[in-house]
């Protein structure tokens, strides 16, 4: 496997053409293992992954300290072709509860020093507001991070989660690299109105979910139980009858996958990779053997017979359930 490289967008970098989505090693689906997760990361700068996604409300801090050791300690060569991506706003109790986003100017500021300070880097390399803050313009949250791009403190604004009216007057406002949005199989909202909106303003997508959070890897099972502290053990994909009907999904993809060759998951990621050269899929892999399998997606092609089982398999809007629990659709922009 080559690692092939995408542009986020007419005005980002260059990255991998997968990345390596963080979250997941600091508890958001269950315990995670430090050690391993360090090795993943490693494993994945070792085969060319160079975008690492991360969030400073992720195990509040944790994560950021986590890619700081794990950059540390690898390679120099490997270390300097990293580049970081960042969610910031989300407020968060002592025990994890979620209390809104702050996009003012001020907060915009202070969440900065704080990542640098824990990710241990002189500059962040793409920083976006993790949703939509209410109460604050978007420009004026995109025009915070401006003036941190102007002092060096950040290379390249992004966007998560936001709709296309938002995008617009984001990118109006300061140069936009990249909107951040669930997007798979079974989470296909943006194709409506956000990608074309994207595309006309030269703006490219990094596609977390595309597993929709193990959902469609062909690792999950009806009986499966998660832990309270495990995001999935209250996502309404994940509940009863729902959950039976979207692995009646991941079933129909198994055999498509089984005359290819390849896992559920390769399959999976493979479709989003073709879905455009302006879309990076972000694998949120937590071991080494998870990692090992998201890059075999790399070496898969799907001719246009592939792609037309596949849709036919799991046609637009199929899944069951909203992807996240209603209070939280409520705080997406995206899905206004």
């Amino acid at each position: 496997m080559t690692m092939r490289t995408r542009n986020l967008g007419t005005t980002g970098p260059q990255v991998s053409a997968l990345g390596l989505g963080c979250m997941g090693m600091s508890g958001m689906y269950g315990e995670a293992d430090r050690a391993e997760s360090i090795a993943t990361v490693h494993a994945a700068l070792e085969a060319g992954v160079t975008l690492l996604d991360t969030g400073d409300f992720y195990g509040m801090g944790h994560n950021e300290l986590l890619i700081n050791e794990a950059l540390r300690t690898a390679p120099a060569a490997l270390r300097e072709n990293a580049r970081v991506s960042v969610k910031f706003g989300a407020l968060r109790g002592p025990d994890g509860d979620w209390y809104g986003f702050d996009g003012r100017p001020a907060a915009v500021k202070n969440f900065a020093a704080y990542s640098l300070q824990r990710l241990g880097v002189d500059h962040i390399d793409v920083y976006r507001p993790s949703r939509l803050d209410p109460d604050v313009p978007i420009e004026e949250t995109v025009g915070a991070i401006a003036e941190l791009v102007d002092k060096g403190w950040v290379r390249h604004i992004g966007l998560s989660e936001v709709g296309a009216d938002t995008i617009r007057r984001a990118a109006a406002t300061a140069p936009i690299a990249d909107l951040q949005i669930e997007y798979a199989l079974i989470s296909r909202g943006p194709e409506r109105e956000i990608l074309p909106t994207l595309r006309e303003l030269g703006i490219a997508v990094t596609a977390y979910g595309v597993l929709s959070r193990g959902l469609i890897s062909g690792h999950v099972s009806a009986d499966r139980a998660f832990a309270a502290n495990d995001f999935r053990a209250h996502s309404p994909r994940f509940q009863g009858d729902n959950l039976r009907h979207n692995l009646t999904l991941v079933e129909s993809l198994r055999e498509i996958a089984g005359r290819k060759g390849v896992t559920v998951a390769q399959i999976a990621i493979a479709w989003v990779l073709s879905r455009g050269e302006d879309i990076v899929p972000l694998v949120g892999a937590r071991t080494r053997q998870r990692l090992d399998e998201a890059l075999g997606a790399l070496d898969v092609t799907l001719e246009e017979a592939d792609l037309a089982a596949i849709e036919a398999a799991v046609p637009a809007d199929a899944a069951a359930g909203d992807r996240y629990a209603a209070e939280q659709m409520a705080m997406l922009d995206s899905e206004r």
